[in-house]
């Protein structure tokens, strides 16, 4: 039923099927190796090599893909995914698998589910190799529409935090070899949307894309040679090797290469894809990584008020931090960039008047948790030291920045941090880092990631090119399928468009203050930050009780309408409690709410748009109603805006 073809000797396409049937990967093999992927029987891409150049360790170069099909398999699977700290408590997976079994002791495993296709190498050598390099093709048989995040290019092609606004343009319609990295979106418009991911990236790295006429065609960083520390103490490359991996170990499985499916925009957002291809944990018992809200000091640069000591990275300052949290019921304070010595380094020491121990003891005894920011470079080489020192002092995790790479080398630090900090009880916030591949369900103890055009940009960007509430509403259907981000929303100080402009001391975002609180319902955020200032969030405690209302994580999701880019509107459910927010761009609008879903009549508090949030983006209207499940109500958003629903 999975394999097209009268014989295994003559076959030259092979196929597997979604178990619905609308999804169809063939795979050819005649010389090489490509493959085409139809929607409802309707060819959207089409000619794309697989193929990987390896060297075995007697010297013989070995093109995977290019050899002949000895042996196929096929099989079908169901499962129920448990899925702690991720976007839905747990989910169904069924997929068709094909294995290709090739004469020079390797594979290609071919995936179909409901929502994607996908497909990975498999090597099965006696001994360690090197991977040259990987040919992966993404060619669609027409100029679709695209939104892709371009790299903002620096010295070094391959450095990158990952932070990118989207760019609209159509397939082959730019010719530069900037790169691009994934998720990106392409709307086959009748044939539904399309996103490139990848998963299970491990001990190799990850994927960089660049245009074609056609599509896109993939792009690896290699194996850094020489390094040198920058002022964070992140070791930089000065050069690079000839060849993308080292494989010390010759039965190994490669990364999947994935293109998920949604029939329409609002499909996307409860993709599974990317966590369903994933290694599953590693960890065992993981009860005690726990989901949570925290305060944070960097975002609002340490802007205290109203209190009678001076604000800023010091014991005092991070007690009254503890002293908002618990108000609140919010169960972390991050302490981020300064309290260890910017020049020396000295992860061991902190700076004086900053007293971890004191800080963590406060936080303990007022059920708060302390989450300590550094970078990858200065926690690397003493890893086993500062896990077992700051864990036996009460920290529960740290937040790790400035990665900016995907090479093997980063890959496997990423991996050794997980394994090291899981063991002292220790979760990871990772930033300067690229996009989830699925790491959390391997080492649940992963909370969040960066890899996302966050919040933080508001302090420095161009006006002139600054487009938060697009990002905003274009995020949950792209960046966001592929893992949880580290946004870091919660602005309560918001101005309408023309109104705003970068200030690093005193940011503000764009958009209204409902819009803020909705993106607490939109995205995913495991460990999410309220971003400004506890005694701003004092003065505001209207807004502020609304917002530590709302959970990290989720029961269940629902996305009940929504366009990239546009706007969009997600319900969620912990427990019997639903939350629906709402966003949109810089267009006004109004969307009706089916509120089918709910189980019976609720009470609904509703945080939204001030009747003059146009002209005044913090005005917001917070109400009491009733609501049930035959209602259909109609909530105006304004420009920038957005509706936030708590319904118990």
């Amino acid at each position: 039923m999975l394999l097209a073809g009268a014989s295994i000797s003559n076959a030259k396409d092979y196929s597997v099927k979604s178990p619905d049937g609308h999804l169809q990967l063939t795979i050819s093999v005649d010389g090489k190796t490509q493959w085409s992927m139809s929607v409802d029987g309707v060819k959207v891409m089409d000619g794309n090599e697989a193929a990987m150049e390896v060297v075995t360790a007697d010297g013989k170069t070995l093109t995977l893909g290019k050899g002949k099909v000895q042996k196929t398999s096929t099989t079908h699977k169901s499962e129920n995914i448990i899925s702690p700290l991720y976007k839905q408590a747990s989910f169904d997976a069924e997929y068709n698998e094909l294995t290709l079994k090739y004469k020079d002791g390797y594979s290609l495993i071919a995936r179909a589910y409901n929502d994607g296709v996908a497909y990975r190498f498999a090597t099965n050598f006696k001994s360690a190799f090197t991977v040259k390099g990987e040919v992966t093709q993404f060619d669609f048989t027409q100029k679709y529409e695209c939104l892709i995040p371009f790299v903002a290019m620096r010295k070094d092609r391959y450095e990158t935090s990952f932070e990118s606004q989207y760019t609209q343009m159509k397939i082959g319609e730019r010719k530069d070899d900037n790169l691009i990295f994934t998720p990106l979106y392409i709307n086959t418009e009748d044939q539904g949307r399309l996103l490139i991911m990848e998963a299970d990236v491990e001990d190799y790295p990850g994927i960089f894309l660049t245009c074609t006429s056609d599509g896109f065609v993939g792009e690896f960083p290699p194996v850094p040679d020489q390094t040198k520390p920058n002022s964070r103490g992140v070791q930089r490359p000065q050069s690079y090797h000839d060849y993308i991996a080292v494989c010390k170990d010759g039965k190994r499985v490669f990364p999947w290469r994935i293109i998920g499916y949604g029939k329409e925009d609002k499909d996307l957002p409860v993709n599974n894809m990317v966590y369903a291809l994933a290694t599953p944990n590693r960890l065992g018992d993981v009860s005690w990584v726990e989901a949570g809200q925290s305060a944070w000091d960097w975002w609002n640069d340490w802007r205290r008020f109203g209190i009678d000591f001076e604000a800023g990275i010091n014991t005092e300052t991070y007690k009254y931090d503890i002293d908002f949290a618990a108000k609140y019921g919010i169960r972390y304070i991050v302490i981020d960039e300064g309290w260890y010595s910017t020049k020396t380094l000295d992860i061991m020491n902190p700076i004086e008047g900053c007293d971890i121990a004191e800080i963590c003891k406060c936080a303990d005894s007022k059920g708060v948790k302390v989450i300590l920011w550094t970078t990858s470079g200065v926690i690397d080489p003493l890893l086993e030291e500062v896990c077992s020192k700051y864990a036996s002092l009460g920290v529960a995790g740290f937040k790790i920045d400035f990665f900016d790479a995907q090479d093997q080398n980063t890959v496997q630090q990423i991996y050794r941090f997980c394994e090291v900090a899981a063991k002292h009880h220790l979760v990871l916030d990772l930033h300067g880092m690229y996009k989830p591949t699925g790491l959390s369900r391997t080492y649940p103890n992963v909370v969040n990631y960066e890899g996302v055009f966050g919040q933080e940009q508001c302090k420095w960007e161009d006006p002139k090119t600054y487009d938060q509430v697009r990002n905003d509403v274009t995020i949950p259907f792209i960046r966001q399928v592929a893992g949880p981000l580290d946004y870091t929303q919660g602005a309560i100080r918001n101005l309408k468009k023309s109104d705003w402009k970068p200030m690093y001391s005193t940011p503000a975002s764009q958009g209204t203050r409902a819009h803020q609180v909705a993106l607490y319902v939109i995205f995913d955020s495991p460990v999410v930050m309220l971003c400004d200032s506890p005694s701003d969030y004092l003065k505001e405690p209207e807004t502020t009780e609304f917002i530590t209302s709302i959970p990290a994580v989720f029961d269940e999701e629902i996305v009940l309408d929504g366009k990239a880019g546009e706007y969009v509107v997600i319900a969620r459910r912990k427990g019997s409690t639903w939350y629906v927010g709402g966003a949109t761009n810089w267009t006004d609008r109004s969307v009706e709410v089916d509120f089918s879903f709910l189980p019976g009549a609720k009470n609904a508090r509703i945080f939204r748009d001030g009747y003059n949030s146009d002209r005044v983006a913090t005005d917001y209207k917070l109400e009491n109603r009733s609501i049930s499940p035959s209602d259909k109500i109609s909530f105006r958003m304004a420009r920038g805006g957005g509706f936030a629903i708590i319904a118990e």
